[in-house]
């Protein structure tokens, strides 16, 4: 089922949902790049882009938000939006190089949750991260708020152990660094073969996004 749906993001048709579909930068430590995330429509949720194949569904990703941008367009989607929104990602995982001294970045740690959520419903992979409990609700609900320093221990572990299982899925998915050419990589690794100008995707070397 949610292979169909993915399917559906550059589907053709006025009868078909669809949703609104955004450009987002994800700034990280092992994998910079702009991404493709569309709202769900009605019940459904909403999910980072992949395109669905037989034994994997890859990502689309972008150095710039142009690019993503000409890539919807050929097939006939729009942006919402002429800019992208950030992810500081990198921020989160500094924090959680030590979490016991450093300060929460809560609003960076709020969007790589809700993030890793969509990109796990993009990939039909949301068994790589911990099942959902009260504990995370609760956890979750106090960053919300702002009331992070409220958490129990165990409420810290199970933010903990998700964001790094997060992560680790965004730093592993396969990517595609040239749609149009449909170039999939494994984990994020390039080939030797691979121009510099591809690399940016597997490490911090991309530049910011422009329009």
């Amino acid at each position: 089922m949610a292979k169909i749906e993915m399917a559906d993001v550059f589907a053709a048709g006025r009868r078909r949902r669809r949703g609104t579909l955004y450009a987002y930068r994800v700034r990280g430590l092992g994998r910079n790049a702009v991404v493709l995330w569309v709202g769900g429509e009605g019940d459904e949720p909403d999910r980072v882009v992949a395109l669905p194949e037989a034994d994997r569904c890859p990502v689309p990703v972008f150095t710039t938000v142009r690019q993503a941008r000409v890539y919807a367009s050929r097939r006939g989607r729009r942006l919402a939006t002429p800019e992208a929104d950030i992810l500081e990602l990198t921020r989160v995982q500094h924090w959680l190089e030590d979490p016991v001294r450093r300060r929460v970045p809560s609003g960076a740690v709020l969007e790589a949750w809700n993030f890793f959520e969509d990109l796990a419903r993009g990939l039909s992979e949301v068994h790589r991260l911990p099942e959902q409990s009260a504990v995370h609700n609760s956890a979750y609900e106090k960053l919300f708020g702002d009331e992070y320093a409220a958490w129990t221990p165990a409420e810290k572990r199970a933010v903990l152990e998700l964001l790094r299982a997060g992560i680790e899925l965004w730093n592993s998915c396969p990517v595609i660094v040239k749609p149009c050419s449909s170039i999939v990589f494994d984990s994020g690794r390039l080939p030797r073969s691979t121009s510099s100008s591809k690399a940016g995707f597997a490490n911090t070397t991309s530049s910011a996004g422009t329009a």
